[in-house]
């Protein structure tokens, strides 16, 4: 979850004490937020980065406090495409004004808004762009490892750069970026594959991908062919999600919605899956792990809610010494006196 709290893309007190308290919480794993490669690659101007090596020194603390508290730490990391130079959602989620100088040039496969709050009209990407922002996404994977993180995601969902090459609704290239199938999913493919290159073989490379748009038209076979080739490519997970292409989206809000089409995916392309939206409880969590649908749940607004989201899962479904999923300095406590 964006914390939108970084100066200049680097982290500070505040994440470094929001991750470890997710760690202490008892979550196996901890992937920090969405972050940027490149400073035009940001959201927000508060969005972090890793795009240099302070940046990188930062995430090594945040690593480490990650561990201390018995997860493992990941990161995801992303570029915001059309969707960028925007003000942090609680000072309007739109795009910064033209007369402001925070805002920067945003970049697209094309020259299409998103529209709606964000109407501002991206510069159309280069063949020279594209192999700079790919380069980008591969330096910032050497910089992740480097810092320690052990699990790396890359987003392709929500509307972003990757998504928007995908997206009907935002490429209308001509060129091998564009056009068919085969074009669209040219630039997601030739990124991940490049990351893979300096990404450790033993360590877990996977995405975030929105697989459909809810848009009105059936797009999910073109999104599970899609995770297919990222698979192909060297893909080890997926993280199921929503387009976010277009503001027309029509999405079928409800609990754990996505929770079928990940069983979906994950059964036509073979790759172990996990997805979040509206995954609140305990009971509900472990049913999709039981069932198969997904092989983990990931947790957001839940654990902003409340960090110790795993504890008290543990004691809803009766497993034995359930503070033992957490720090020593908690756990004895709480296993103390639980029952007194």
């Amino acid at each position: 979850m964006c914390q939108y709290s970084a100066d200049g893309g680097v982290i500070g007190d505040w994440h470094l004490a929001h991750l470890a308290g997710l760690a202490r919480g008892g979550a196996g794993l901890v992937i920090a937020e969405a972050t940027a490669v490149s400073p035009e690659g940001r959201i927000t101007p508060g969005c972090a980065g890793l795009w240099t090596d302070e940046q990188g020194e930062q995430w090594g603390r945040a690593v480490a406090l990650i561990k201390a508290a018995g997860a493992v730490p990941g990161i995801q990391i992303a570029h915001a495409g059309r969707k960028a130079s925007a003000n942090r959602p609680w000072e309007g989620d739109d795009h910064i004004a033209p007369e402001d100088d925070r805002g920067w040039e945003t970049i697209a496969p094309s020259a299409i808004p998103f529209g709606a709050n964000l109407p501002k009209v991206p510069k159309a990407m280069t063949l020279e762009d594209i192999e700079r922002v790919k380069a980008d996404f591969v330096a910032t994977a050497h910089r992740a490892r480097t810092a320690g993180f052990e699990w790396l995601e890359m987003h392709f969902a929500h509307g972003y750069l990757g998504q928007s090459f995908f997206s009907k609704w935002s490429n209308k290239r001509e060129d091998a970026y564009g056009g068919d199938f085969e074009g669209r999913a040219r630039f997601l493919i030739e990124t991940l594959a490049a990351v893979r290159e300096v990404w450790p073989e033993n360590l877990p490379l996977t995405a975030r991908f929105g697989v459909t748009e809810f848009a009105g038209a059936d797009d999910l076979e073109e999104g599970i062919e899609m995770v297919r080739r990222l698979k192909a490519a060297g893909l080890d997970l997926i993280d199921v999600s929503i387009g976010f292409s277009t503001p027309t989206a029509t999405i079928p809000w409800g609990p754990a919605f996505m929770a079928p089409i990940a069983q979906q995916v994950r059964n036509s392309a073979g790759l172990p899956v996990t997805t979040s939206w509206l995954i609140s409880d305990a009971a509900q969590a472990d049913t999709l792990i039981r069932e198969e649908k997904v092989d983990l749940i990931s947790l957001g607004r839940p654990l902003l809610a409340n960090p110790h989201w795993p504890y008290r899962a543990a004691i809803e479904l009766g497993v034995d010494k359930p503070a033992w999923t957490l720090p020593a300095p908690y756990a004895y406590w709480l296993e103390r006196y639980r029952t007194a």
